[in-house]
């Protein structure tokens, strides 16, 4: 979502009408354009191979049963690390006590 939300606004920078009154400025954005239409094709192929790659892990789990159990161990992990999460930035909007910072602090 960011790449895409950078080639947006590379898009709308190569469409202000400073553009063409500036040519120097109308060449820097041209080149942030491009730069951030690579960078968007990049991320793209990334999160394609990314998706791959578990799609054949997903595959092997079955033929590997210790691969399975640490996919559980670390979705668990992940869903405590998120509870956990959530409780620290609920104490970090309440008022700094010492009770609270005690708890922040564990």
């Amino acid at each position: 979502a960011m790449s895409k939300s950078a080639v947006k606004i590379s898009s709308d920078l190569l469409a202000n009408p400073l553009c063409e009154q500036e040519p120097s400025f109308l060449e820097m954005v041209t080149a942030f354009d491009t730069a951030m239409k690579r960078m968007d094709s990049f991320n793209q192929e990334k999160v394609r191979k990314a998706l791959a790659a578990a799609g054949e892990i997903k595959e092997f789990s079955s033929v590997f049963p210790s691969l399975n159990m640490a996919v559980k161990r670390r979705e668990q992990t992940l869903q405590d690390y998120k509870r956990l999460q959530s409780k620290v930035e609920k104490y970090e909007e309440k008022e700094r006590t010492g009770p609270v910072l005690a708890k922040l602090h564990q």
